[in-house]
């Protein structure tokens, strides 16, 4: 369900948490919401076109807060084919059957390297690599990327398939992690949740301040509001961190995004910019 016109202002703030089906890609959704609501729309983060699940989609003034979410960590549930392989590790790939079954079902944890795959949307020399990939195209240059796998668990498993439930850092291929497996390919990918932002809120338009509510606040006064919207710095407290970002809290209202730099706390994103 998208948000219709009448029932926001194109420009209210809003991050949207979108359940992408299969078969379509995260800017096709972006380019329906654009269609349906109206406004400024972006994205914190892609998913394959084969996977579904958790879309983070941004909308209005919220579109200035995309790199504060990128970087959230992001739980999937996968679907490992056993006795397969795949030529791009997902199931949109070049099948062969093998029928050798993996010896063991563990997947790596902790800080491990990977090759970003062919299929993804990185650039290199100025293309993206799906582009290559698709005319046939191989690239022993890909670059090589290290990330986190805090967990991964084995769910349940049969002859045909395992499943797994991963929660890893922002950038890690799930599908490369299910090649580890050696004779196996991810059949299905679904993003349960992105950061604390879970399917559970599928259709609903959270408030800046609820999608960010893993950030330290500071709650302000209305005066001090109207200080930061006008661009204007506030007196920082010591204890705070240099340069990590903080919620500056109007009441119920998140007015702005800001980090410590020396004894001043300055805005790095207004969103209730005042005039």
């Amino acid at each position: 369900m998208v948000p219709s016109r009448n029932s926001l202002n194109p420009e209210d703030p809003g991050i949207l948490v979108f359940d992408k089906p299969a078969g379509v890609t995260s800017h096709d959704v972006v380019a329906q919401v654009r269609r349906e609501r109206g406004g400024k729309v972006g994205h914190a983060g892609t998913l394959d076109p084969f996977a579904t699940g958790v879309l983070t989609i941004l909308l209005g003034r919220a579109t200035r807060l995309q790199k504060y979410l990128l970087g959230l960590p992001k739980t999937y549930v996968a679907t490992a084919r056993l006795g397969w392989r795949s030529t791009t590790g997902d199931r949109d790939g070049e099948l062969t059957e093998t029928g050798v079954i993996p010896a063991h079902l563990t997947l790596p944890t902790g800080e491990i390297e990977q090759m970003v795959p062919m299929t993804s949307a990185v650039k290199v020399g100025g293309e993206r690599l799906y582009k290559r990939a698709h005319r046939g195209e191989e690239d022993p240059e890909r670059p090589i990327r290290t990330v986190n796998v805090l967990r991964a668990e084995l769910l349940g498993s049969d002859a045909e398939r395992a499943t797994f439930e991963v929660e890893c850092s922002s950038g890690t291929y799930v599908r490369t992690l299910i090649e580890t497996l050696d004779d196996a390919y991810c059949e299905e990918l679904r993003r349960t949740a992105v950061g604390p932002i879970s399917i559970d809120r599928a259709g609903d338009v959270l408030t800046p301040l609820e999608a960010l509510s893993f950030l330290p606040r500071i709650d302000i006064t209305p005066d001090q509001a109207v200080t930061v919207g006008y661009g204007q710095t506030l007196q920082a407290d010591d204890s705070l961190p240099e340069g990590e970002p903080v919620l500056l809290v109007n009441g119920d209202n998140l007015t702005a995004v800001a980090s410590r730099a020396g004894d001043k706390m300055k805005a790095e994103v207004v969103l209730e910019p005042q005039g």
